[in-house]
């Protein structure tokens, strides 16, 4: 279920909104993804690669904006998930 902070009062899709963020954090905010900020200040670039290589394989045409958000923030959850237990060494 989205939310309207989600859906941006403007009706700017989120994929948009996403493109413009100037920040790790302005993702996990946008998409309502709690985050521990020791954990994206060591790995906020990876956590972003990990989460555009996932999206990669996501099929979002055709979907609304929240069914998009929705998939969106599953998929910075995993991504951030990756990086909680390990450093991005390890994950290489």
């Amino acid at each position: 279920m989205c939310s309207p902070s989600e859906t941006a009062a403007s009706g700017t899709p989120i994929l948009d909104q996403l493109k413009r963020a100037g920040s790790a954090e302005e993702f996990f905010t946008l998409l309502g993804v709690d985050y521990d900020a020791k954990v994206v200040n060591v790995a906020r670039l990876h956590i972003l690669k990990r989460m555009g290589q996932y999206l990669a394989s996501e099929n979002l045409d055709g979907l609304s904006n929240c069914a998009v958000t929705e998939r969106c923030r599953a998929v910075l959850e995993r991504a951030y998930a990756d990086f909680v237990g390990s450093s991005p060494l390890d994950q290489r």
